[in-house]
């Protein structure tokens, strides 16, 4: 069986509150953020806790992004950074370097295919993944609570609380984008 899910982050500023979601359907989505972080950061993250939350699968999944540069971060650039050391083709280290190293250890041996999708055009899963990152993004600007979803059955789901929450994503850019 094959599981198809979307997967988005949002950002309100640059960085600024950052939210991050995956959604399969009303019954199983996740949804959870930072005070201050970046989209790519909640793109990539979105697709890293998915990887989280289906690990005790044995189920391939499709994975529906909007980013081409999660997309082609996992699925291409991965290698050739690895090689050499975490750099890019410029000698500089690769942004976002922690959430990369937890997503090719997440992908690992699961069978994922990425299928790019244009955002803000009505697809029903990525408008869906997007209004609860957007959602979680603007908890945390109004330092409410995140709705953070039930989550996949099974797996232990993560409460976020915009108060108690760290300042900073767990992998905070070297430099923006």
């Amino acid at each position: 069986m094959t599981i198809t899910a979307a997967a988005d982050g949002s950002a309100l500023g640059n960085p600024g509150p950052a939210g991050w979601a995956w959604y399969v359907d009303d019954e199983r989505w996740a949804a959870g953020g930072w005070p201050r972080a970046t989209n790519n950061q909640g793109e990539l993250t979105a697709v890293l806790e998915l990887l989280r939350a289906t690990a005790g699968t044995d189920d391939d999944l499709h994975i529906l992004c909007d980013s081409q540069y999660t997309i082609k971060a996992c699925t291409e650039w991965m290698p050739g950074w690895k090689r050499k050391g975490w750099r890019k083709a410029d000698g500089k280290p690769v942004l976002n370097v922690e959430i990369l190293k937890e997503l090719d250890a997440a992908l690992a041996g699961r069978k994922v295919r990425f299928e790019w999708v244009r955002g803000h055009v009505g697809h029903e899963m990525n408008e869906a993944a997007d209004v609860r990152a957007r959602g979680a993004a603007t908890a945390f600007q109004n330092r409410t609570t995140v709705p953070s979803g039930p989550g996949w059955p099974g797996a232990p789901v993560a409460t976020t609380d915009p108060i108690a929450a760290p300042t900073t994503p767990p992998a905070p850019p070297a430099t923006l984008f």
